[in-house]
């Protein structure tokens, strides 16, 4: 294939994607993306088109691969992705995707999900043709956050095999779900159905949901009518094929090169990895315990290697016995994923020992603008500080397993064996927000810990569930804890009055005082003896008669100046400065003898090179499984999801409204988190737990745009119920359903809510009509009294809100009625056949421009909230 044939792409778009056909590649219309056909490979670009997204980042490029195309249309595909790889330079993650089991990168783009369609594509090309009216298909629709539908054979025995389908009839289309299937999956679904509708239908289907099947007897009549009579209901319960975080923690890195006619595989490491074992004139495998394959090209590697990587990859899943969809990413040297990056302990994006050095050196040396906290949220999120620590501060000790309020002036002095409460109060846009942090130190004990948890739960009864809980490890505090405390923190290893045996405490103590301003410095106590010092840092040596302020050679004028703040808070006694090397005898003799200690400076670790991630979390099996939202954003918050961000530093886990009780639950599902990731990360990582409306900004700032009202009255965020039961105006009991479907009408309903036969004859009669049949009425317009139901009629359960037809705004009578039938008119007082809860489109055109000042479609692209605020307003609502 020859580089000039590759298609132009276009700078302002993001997302591109082409279609194997007759061996060339075809683009695919932007309309239809998210549509793949089975017997086809394609070619997915994705271009990160804001400065987040290219963050340490690059483009990705993927095969896809349906799960009925053949050997040569894979092999040309793989030849087309390598030349486009090749003209857009090096900074390219190549992936391969395998239907049914793509990456979560590739599931990203494609929202509200993925619609696998059954042969091959048409032979005028058309991926999507929105006169679709004349069809019948079953849809078996999977998945968490990434949601799939996948065209299943047209008969009850599919049915065996999933919790939500999809009965497509062209102009009706029928959600079914089974029982006990959880409220989220049923709204993706939903989300879905919807977005078929649109796309397929030109918004004009109904669409009925099933959630009760005796509830909803007449669309399970429709049913049975297209997929014969049913005997029993034998479901079976599918089987979960998620891969658990555990799973994931096995991770081996293997030498891979060829030597003669001989592909060698040489294993290099396992668990824990770190980066110093890629060199860069070589090539890597990365096993990540068979869920997924990774290979690693060293800049210096040469060109054939490079074209070689596919092939290694799938050699060495055949070797392995690991399925042939298992996925395989290849990243370059400089261009690695965030997802590469973090199975190692540490990633530095320079790793050259001095230029390295400096930059850690560099990044120790920022001053944080405390003014610029609330105005910059990116900022807050990068310092890990909500503002400068000068805000309300409350402080319980747990003292015979209850909470006890500290004197104030005591704050800030912990004891390692104790656990305590601190509720901090601060203000940000003019609202009242709390943060609750949990400290425990290092000796407490686990009814300590546990009547911690319980006192903390207490608090957050009292405040509505207003706090944001932060879980703080001793000598793991971050930097707004030690700013409530203005570097002032101080941890005893055991009470000052006695120690933990009852005994005396000792007169003799050493503390090592680490830090050079209010929101990085903390004082630790430490072993008295001579060993624990360090040249790099200051240390406090108590005895009976005198206090030493030691200062070694390597410390700075900022440390030197915070250890002065610190000594009144430990000894009121005499103090003398002490520099390293010119000790007196007394000093020694206090430590015991002199005894060699380290002079190497602690850095901070440098976590400049990972990405924040963002997951969703379950436990299907008891095991945490996570779903990860690759390029996320605030839309990507529902209601009804735990959601964990990892930001390396912190582990931020958001709970939607609808699961705000499972607290718990999500605070073991992070430690489940940072207890099996591969990298062995510290299980002393702050865990910050939020529930949804109230976020504080160090954990907005990571997201590109935050819009702080938008869960006050937002249509993303209504409970399932109201979506399925009305908000597109389902009438509240079945009288009689009509359907302008070539002016046909199904009968009425019976008693118990069953259509006739002939209804149900006339309807599968009418699947052939074409698009121009679903017009508005002459009877809508004005024009006729001749009667023609809308097409957007919507259906409900007269029982139950647990079936439902709805029909979307741009399949009602549209532009037919004056101002005057319309605006500031009761339900029963409208004209027939309007639905009242959108009376609005029921204007004419050039009406409904003079009255919003807007078109329609301006209107109907607003959030759901402004439509209905705007109708209130106008009288119609």
């Amino acid at each position: 294939m020859d580089v000039m044939s590759l298609p132009a792409i276009e700078s302002h778009r993001d997302l591109h994607i082409w279609i194997l056909e007759n061996l060339e590649m075809v683009p695919v219309p932007e309309r239809a993306y998210g549509n793949f056909f089975e017997e086809h490979c394609y070619i997915v670009l994705h271009v990160p088109q804001n400065l987040k997204d290219t963050q340490g980042t690059s483009k990705d490029l993927h095969y896809w691969i349906g799960k009925k195309a053949d050997a040569e249309a894979e092999s040309v595909a793989g030849s087309f992705m390598q030349h486009l790889q090749e003209a857009l330079g090096g900074a390219t993650v190549q992936h391969r995707e395998v239907q049914g089991h793509e990456s979560d990168c590739f599931c990203s783009y494609f929202r509200p999900g993925v619609i696998y369609r059954k042969g091959g594509l048409p032979s005028d090309l058309k991926h999507v043709d929105t006169n679709m009216y004349g069809i019948q298909r079953l849809l078996r629709i999977r998945g968490q956050k990434h949601v799939s539908a996948t065209e299943v054979e047209l008969s009850w025995e599919s049915f065996r095999k999933g919790d939500i389908f999809l009965l497509d009839l062209g102009k009706l289309m029928i959600q079914w779900n089974r029982p006990n299937t959880s409220v989220s999956e049923k709204a993706r679904g939903l989300a879905l159905t919807y977005s078929l509708q649109d796309r397929e239908r030109g918004g004009r289907a109904q669409i009925g949901v099933v959630d009760d099947e005796a509830a909803a007897p007449g669309l399970v009549a429709i049913m049975e009518s297209v997929l014969g009579r049913r005997a029993g209901r034998p479901y079976t319960a599918m089987p979960d094929e998620s891969t658990s975080q555990l799973q994931k923690a096995h991770v081996h890195l293997y030498h891979i090169y060829e030597k003669g006619k001989d592909l060698v595989i040489q294993e290099v490491a396992t668990r824990l990895l770190t980066q110093d074992l890629l060199h860069e004139e070589d090539c890597y495998i990365l096993d990540q315990g068979g869920f997924k394959v990774y290979v690693w090209q060293g800049r210096q590697s040469n060109h054939q290697q490079k074209k070689a990587a596919f092939s290694w990859a799938l050699g060495f899943i055949q070797v392995k016995g690991y399925p042939h969809h298992t996925n395989v990413e290849v990243v370059s040297d400089g261009t690695e994923s965030a997802a590469f990056k973090q199975l190692f302990r540490s990633w530095a994006q320079e790793p050259s020992g001095n230029k390295d050095l400096g930059r850690i050196r560099k990044l120790t040396q920022v001053k944080l603008d405390v003014g610029k906290l609330h105005s910059q949220p990116e900022l807050a999120a990068q310092f890990r500080m909500v503002d400068d620590g000068s805000g309300k501060v409350e402080v319980w000790c747990i003292q015979d397993l209850v909470r006890q309020p500290m004197d104030p002036k005591h704050h800030g002095q912990f004891c390692a064996s104790n656990c305590y409460l601190i509720l901090y109060t601060y203000q940000k846009m003019g609202r009242i927000q709390y943060i609750l942090y949990l400290w425990k130190g290092h000796q407490a004990t686990a009814h300590e810990i546990q009547a911690l948890h319980c006192s903390a739960e207490e608090l957050d009864l009292l405040y509505q569930g207003a706090l944001v809980q932060e879980y703080v490890t001793m000598a793991s505090e971050p930097p707004h804890f030690l700013a409530i405390f203005q570097g002032q923190l101080v941890v005893f290893q055991e009470s000052t009055r006695q120690s933990a045996k009852g005994q005396p405490a000792s007169s003799t103590r050493l503390f090592h005082v680490q830090g050079t301003d209010s929101y990085n410095t903390r004082t630790m106590e430490v072993p008295t003896r001579a060993s624990a010092l360090n040249s790099s840092d200051i240390f406090l040596l108590v005895t009976a008669s005198i206090c030493y302020l030691w200062f070694g050679k390597g410390c700075s004028g900022d440390q030197r100046e915070m250890a002065r703040t610190v000594v009144p808070v430990i000894s009121e006694k005499d103090k003398e400065t002490v520099l390293e090397g010119q000790e007196p005898p007394q000093f020694w003799d206090a430590l015991g003898g002199r005894a060699p200690y380290p002079s190497s400076k602690s850095l901070p670790q440098d976590v400049s090179g990972f990405q924040p991630r963002l997951f969703e979390c379950s436990s299907p099996n008891g095991h945490l499984v996570l779903v990860e939202v690759v390029f996320f954003s605030q839309e990507d918050l529902d209601k009804n999801d735990v959601m964990l961000l990892d930001t390396w530093q912190e582990i931020f886990l958001w709970l939607g409204e609808a699961v705000s009780k499972q607290k718990q639950q999500a605070v073991a599902w992070g430690q489940e988190y940072l207890h099996t990731h591969p990298a062995g990360r510290s299980l002393a990582t702050p865990i910050v737990l939020i529930r949804q409306g109230h976020e504080p900004p160090t954990f907005t700032g990571w997201f590109l745009t935050w819009d702080p009202y938008k869960w006050t009255v937002s249509e993303n965020h209504q409970p399932y119920k109201e979506v399925v039961g009305g908000s597109l105006g389902a009438i509240s009991s079945i009288s009689e359903i009509t359907a302008g479907v070539n002016n046909f009408q199904l009968s009425r309903w019976s008693g118990n809510g069953r259509t006739g036969p002939s209804a149900l004859q006339a309807f599968k009669g009418s699947q052939d009509r074409s698009e121009n049949e679903l017009e508005p009425s002459p009877k809508a317009s004005g024009s006729s009294p001749s009667p023609s139901p809308s097409p957007s009629t919507s259906i409900s359960s007269s029982s139950s809100s647990s079936s439902s037809f709805h029909g979307s705004p741009r399949s009602m009578i549209n532009g037919g009625l004056s101002r005057e039938q319309l605006m500031y008119q009761a339900v029963e007082d409208l004209p027939e056949g309007v639905d009242p809860a959108h009376k609005e489109f029921y204007l004419s055109d050039s009406d409904f421009q003079d009255i919003f000042g807007k078109s329609k479609k301006e209107f109907y692209s607003m959030a759901k909230w402004r439509q209905q605020q705007e109708k209130k307003q106008l009288g119609l609502f």
